[in-house]
Parts: C-alpha cells; structure tokens; sequence
C-alpha cells in the first residue's frame, strides 16, 4: 500500500512529547519526519540517563534525525533550505523561543508560502500565563479533565502523559485539516494548538453537562451514568463491565452471577436505582465477583453477552488473541532498540503498517542529509536504515 502521506515533508522541532508526538502521527501515515535537533539533542533522550530512553523512543520512530546548531549560519541557511522545501513545520517551544532561534512562523512562511507552521504551547501565544511553564500535569489541572477522573479521597495521577500525547494528537488533526486547505488554497497556514485547549476539548462531555445542567462533574459521575465497574476477583486480577444503557445487559450480568434475586431487588431496579445506588451495588458485585477467579468470570460473562474485559497488563495484551489478530504488535526495523512494537491504529483499504522503523540515534542521518543539501539536491530521500 502506498502510504497515505507519501510525499508530504515534514520538519519538526519538538521536544519531549507534545511536538514529537504531532510528527509521530505524521510520520506514521508515511511522511518523512526530518528531527531537527540541537547538539545536545531532544532532552526525552536521556530522560533515565544515555541518548535513547524508551520514553524518546515511542515518540519518534519512522523518523530521521539531523542536529543543527541554529546559532551557527552554516546550519541556519541548511535548516532554511530544508523548511524551503518542506509541506509542514512542527515545534513545541515557549512562545518567543522559535522568533530567537530564527524559525518564527512569519520568517518561515515569507521562505516558504505553502508551509503549514504548526506551534504547540501550554497556554498559548499570548494571555495571562503566556510566560508559565506548562507540563503534562499543569494542563491535566488547568483543563478540569484532571477533576473528572481523580478521587478527591485519594487523589493522584493517571499513569500516561495523558495531557502531552492528546496535545500532539490535535496539532497533527489540525496540520492535516490546513493541508486539505492548502489543496484548495495553495497557500499553508499557522496552526496552534495549546495544551490548555486541547485538554479542555477533550473534556468536551462534562463540559456539556455543567453548561445543560449547571451542576460541576466530578470522577464519579461517568462510571456511575455509564454503570462501569472494576472488580477484583478471587485470583486477584481484576475485570471491568461496562452496562450501559441497555436493559439486557443487566439482565445478562444478572445472569452470569446466577443471582436472579437481583433482578427483583427494588435497590437496583429499574436503571435509575442502579445510578443512584451506584456505590451500593459496586459493593455488592465486589463481593460476588470476589468468590470466583478471573477465567471463570470471563466465560460466564461472555456466554451471557456482557460486555466486558479484563484489565490487562502490557504482557497479557501482547498476548491478546485479539491483539494478534489485528497484527497490533509489529516487528521495529533497528539493530539497536527492542524488536516490538505498537503499529499506527489506522488501516486503508483493509492495508496496515506491518513494522515500524526505529527512533533515529542523535543525528544518524545528519552526513546523509548535509551531503545531499551540499550538493544542491532537492530534499535529500530518506535512507531510512
């Protein structure tokens, strides 16, 4: 399959997740990513210690890498000449840093008018907190979606840096809407797009709520509408059910437990009791689901059409029938990083990627890149070995 972004150059300036992220998404759809790095290198790099953590690799795969210091002219006037050519620019710096480094949007632009100049910020170009530092943390605060999923009795953070890959996931949105434009147009644009707004769109249903109901969400209000349980079970796995809306499901859950009694028990009928008696039911699935280990609810649960699934840890889902079905899990081409990893989400035409190519090494391709510029070629062709 010919990859959908075949033919689109990319030059991305990002650090850390927020603008690696938007060329990961890029790249993944068959892009050529060039990674403009400083000598010292993107600082995810060393995030536990050397110059290729994992935490870099996940970000930056199917991409080269090219280090350029932009306080030298001789590099200036090679990064000038690939943006010259270049579909999209990417970067992830504090609003004014890119004006200093000599990659501001109206410089770029005025070299090259059909570019697409994305710039991710925490808070945006201008505004009160314009000069605050912003991580992945600060905007998960800042947003209230961090409100609508902590418990305020034990209050602590999701695991993934929720906040920096959703940011990185509506810059590339957002780059690919300005080249449907440009297609039109034949002219690029200034896409931006702040952790702050990206987050509170992402929040976009209890947003909704409180602007309906005039009442503030909170973490509860979700799984308790959604009748979503995680329960542990004898074997001290735990397994989640999600009820919904419809009736049968209740009737199946109801099933599964052989516990007719609470298919008559007025607590928990109709619906709207199972809402409002959500923590009282929890208790009493708790209990139930407690008895029995994990495998014996999975076939309970399944022959009785309840939809539900265990929580798997990275080894179960590498192990997943699913998973392997959908050929999630795909070989990385690198002699020098892990063998596996998670292929892009999407599929075209019934075609999915089949293997993804490494994070680049700090300038793997910088002789390759400055060899062809030099000898006045076009955008050099990516080697991507």
């Amino acid at each position: 399959m010919q990859p959908t972004l075949a033919g689109v150059r990319v030059v991305e300036q990002g650090t850390f997740i927020t603008g690696p992220c938007a060329g990961m998404m890029l790249a993944d759809l068959g892009a050529d990513v060039i990674k403009v790095e400083s000598p010292d290198g993107d600082p995810y790099r060393a995030y536990q210690g050397g110059q290729y953590s994992p935490h870099f690799q996940a970000y930056n795969r199917n991409k080269r890498s090219l280090v350029l210091d932009m306080k030298l002219q001789g590099d200036r006037a090679l990064f000038d000449g690939l943006v010259s050519q270049a579909d999209v620019y990417i970067q992830n710096f504090r609003p004014g840093t890119a004006d200093r480094l000599g990659a501001g949007v109206q410089r770029l632009q005025k070299l090259n008018p059909r570019l697409v100049y994305c710039s991710i910020s925490g808070f945006g170009s201008s505004g009160p907190y314009v000069d605050r530092p912003s991580y992945d943390s600060v905007a998960q605060a800042l947003s209230g979606f961090l409100s609508v999923v902590v418990d305020y009795q034990r209050p602590q953070f999701l695991g993934p840096a929720l906040a920096d890959a959703i940011t990185g996931l509506y810059a590339s949105q957002g780059v690919l809407a300005a080249l449907v434009q440009r297609g039109r147009t034949g002219r690029g644009c200034h896409v931006e797009v702040s952790m702050l707004e990206a987050m509170t769109h992402f929040a976009v249903e209890p947003f909704a709520a409180f602007f309906a109901l005039g009442q503030t969400p909170t973490s509860a209000d979700r799984p308790r509408l959604a009748q979503a349980y995680i329960l542990c079970t004898a074997d001290e796995r735990l397994i989640a059910i999600h009820l919904s809306s419809l009736e049968k499901f209740w009737q199946g859950l109801v099933a599964a437990l052989d516990a007719p009694e609470l298919a008559s028990d007025p607590r928990f009928n109709p619906r709207e009791r199972r809402i409002a008696e959500y923590e009282t039911l929890r208790i009493e699935l708790s209990t139930r689901f407690a008895r029995q280990p994990l495998e014996y609810w999975v076939r309970r649960l399944q022959a009785e059409d309840v939809p539900y699934a265990p929580v798997n840890r990275m080894d179960d889902v590498v192990r997943d029938p699913q998973v392997a079905h959908l050929g999630i899990v795909v070989p990385v081409e690198s002699p020098h990083t892990a063998t596996r990893g998670v292929r892009p989400a999407a599929q075209f035409d019934g075609s999915r990627a089949s293997s993804v190519t490494a994070a680049p090494l700090l300038d793997q391709h910088g002789e390759a890149i400055r060899a062809a510029l030099g000898r006045g070629e076009s955008w050099p062709e990516p080697g991507r070995k």
